[in-house]
C-alpha cells in the first residue's frame, strides 16, 4: 500500500488506543501520551518499508523487486523492528520516557500500538497483487490476496477525513480536509479514479466526518466506524474478486478447454469492486508454451460498461472483443523450455525468476506483465544485456520462485486445477 494509507492508519490506530485506555493523571501527561501513540503508529506502520534501504545491493531492477517487501515484512523480523522503534522513542523522547516509567497504560498503549501498527503493515501490502511472504524462512512462498490497489484512495477518506475532524485547531482542520478532498479530486481528474467512485467517497467522508465530529475527545464512535467501513469495503473486494476470477477462469475454459491455467492475477480498480485487470497465465503441455493474456473484467458489463471503468487502467482503448464482460487487451505466448533454459543459464535472470508471477520473455529482456500499466512504467522490466557480462548476484534473498509450475520439469503435465506455485488466498 501506499504510504499515506499506511499512516493514516498508524495514526487511527494510536488515536483509537489512547481513547481507549485509562485516562492519565494531568492534562499534560494525557497531552504527551496521546502525542506519543500518534507518532509510535505513524513509525510503526511505515516501518517495514525501511528496507528500500536495502535496494542498493543489487543491481536495478532486482533490488527493489527482491529486497522491498523483504525481510522486513516478515513476522519473525517483526519482533527486532518493534524493540528498535521503542529505543529509538526512549532515548529521543525525554519527556515520554518519563512518562513510561510512571504510567503502566502508556507502557500497555505504547506496546500495543507498535506491534499492531507493524502488522496491520504486513496486511495491508498483502491485500494486493505484489504480495508478501510473511512465514519466511519457514516458508518463503509468496502470499497474494488481489483484493486491493497499491494506491487506494479510499484509505485516504476512511481514516483521513475522521482524524482531521479530531484536530483542535480550526484553521489546521479545514486546511487538511482541503488538502484531502482535492488530493482525491485530483487522482480522479487524472483517470485514476471514475467519478461515479469520487461521489461516494465524498458521501462516505460526510457521515464519517459527522461521526467524528459528534465524538468526544474520550469517545472512539467515530473511529471505530472507519474501520468497520474498511473491514466491509475488503469483504466486497474479497466477495467480487471470487466471482471476478470464476468469470476470467470460465472464459479461458470456453477459448481453450485443454489448456491448464495456472494463475489469474487480479488488479483492482481503486475504490470500485466491479471493474478489474486482470493477467492469466495457461499453459499446453502439447505444445511446450505458456500463455499470457490481459484484460479488463466489469462484473455488471450492462451498469459498468467496460469502457466506463477508470480509463488510466484500461490503457483508454481496447483491443480484441468484448464477451461476456470481459475486454482483451493482449496475448502473448513464449515456450517453457525456453524459460528454463535461460533460468539455467543465467543466473541473474533465475534472480529476477524469484519475483516474476507473469513473465512475459521478449528478445532481450522480460517484464512482470502485472505491471504493464504500472503509474511509472514496468519497473520489473529485465534486460538481459545488461547483465551478460556481470558476476552473479550474492545478496538474493531465498524466495520461492512465483512460477515454480512453470520452472519445474514435468510440473506443466500436472492436471488441471493443481496447487500454484504462489498462494493466491482466495476468499
Amino acid at each position: 500500500m501506499d504510504n499515506l494509507s499506511h499512516s493514516l492508519v498508524g495514526l487511527a490506530v494510536g488515536e483509537l488506543l489512547h481513547r481507549c485506555l485509562p485516562q492519565e493523571t494531568t492534562a499534560e501527561n494525557a497531552l504527551t501520551r496521546r502525542r506519543l501513540l500518534l507518532i509510535a503508529g505513524a513509525l510503526a506502520s511505515n516501518f517495514p518499508d525501511l528496507d528500500l534501504l536495502l535496494t542498493p545491493l543489487l543491481q536495478n531492477p532486482l533490488g527493489y523487486l527482491l529486497h522491498h517487501r523483504g525481510h522486513t515484512h516478515t513476522l519473525l523480523f517483526l519482533i527486532p523492528q518493534a524493540f528498535l522503534l521503542c529505543t529509538m522513542l526512549w532515548l529521543a523522547w525525554p519527556s515520554a520516557r518519563r512518562l513510561l516509567r510512571a504510567s503502566p497504560s502508556t507502557r500497555t498503549g505504547l506496546c500495543l500500538t507498535i506491534l499492531v501498527g507493524l502488522l496491520l503493515h504486513l496486511a495491508m501490502d498483502a491485500l494486493n497483487s505484489y504480495g508478501i511472504h510473511p512465514f519466511h524462512p519457514f516458508d518463503s512462498s509468496w502470499y497474494y490476496t488481489d483484493l486491493v490497489f497499491v494506491v487506494e484512495p479510499l484509505f485516504w477518506v476512511v481514516f483521513g477525513i475522521p482524524l482531521a475532524v479530531m484536530v483542535a485547531r480550526r484553521a489546521f482542520r479545514i486546511a487538511l480536509l482541503v488538502m484531502l478532498v482535492a488530493l482525491v479530486l485530483l487522482v480522479t481528474s487524472a483517470g485514476f479514479l471514475t467519478w461515479e467512485a469520487f461521489a461516494v467517497l465524498m458521501g462516505l467522508a460526510l457521515i464519517l466526518g459527522a461521526l467524528a465530529r459528534r465524538s468526544g475527545p474520550r469517545e472512539s464512535q467515530g473511529l471505530l466506524a472507519s474501520f468497520g467501513a474498511i473491514l466491509s469495503f475488503i469483504g466486497i473486494k474479497a466477495y467480487t474478486a471470487a466471482i471476478a476470477s470464476d468469470s476470467v477462469r470460465a472464459e479461458l475454459r470456453s477459448q481453450n478447454p485443454s489448456a491448464r491455467i495456472l494463475d489469474t492475477a487480479l488488479t483492482a480498480f481503486p475504490s470500485h469492486p466491479l471493474c478489474w485487470a486482470f493477467v492469466s497465465i495457461e499453459t499446453d503441455a502439447s505444445a511446450n508454451i505458456y500463455t499470457l493474456k490481459r484484460g479488463v473484467l466489469s462484473l455488471a458489463p450492462s451498469l459498468v460498461p467496460v469502457a466506463a471503468c477508470a480509463v488510466r487502467f484500461s490503457e483508454g482503448y481496447i483491443l480484441g472483443s468484448e464477451t461476456s464482460g470481459i475486454a482483451w487487451i493482449s496475448q502473448a505466448h513464449a515456450r517453457v523450455d525456453a524459460l528454463r533454459q535461460l533460468q539455467r543459464e543465467n543466473c541473474h535472470f533465475d534472480a529476477w525468476l524469484r519475483f516474476a508471477r507473469a513473465p512475459l520473455l521478449e528478445a532481450n529482456a522480460a517484464s512482470d506483465l502485472r505491471y504493464a500499466t504500472a503509474l511509472r512504467g514496468n519497473f520489473s522490466t529485465f534486460n538481459r544485456q545488461l547483465f551478460a557480462d556481470r558476476a552473479c548476484p550474492r545478496w538474493v534473498p531465498g524466495w520461492d520462485y512465483p512460477r515454480a509450475d512453470l520452472l519445474k520439469p514435468g510440473s506443466s503435465n500436472a492436471a488441471p486445477g493443481g496447487e500454484p506455485a504462489a498462494h493466491r488466498l482466495a476468499p
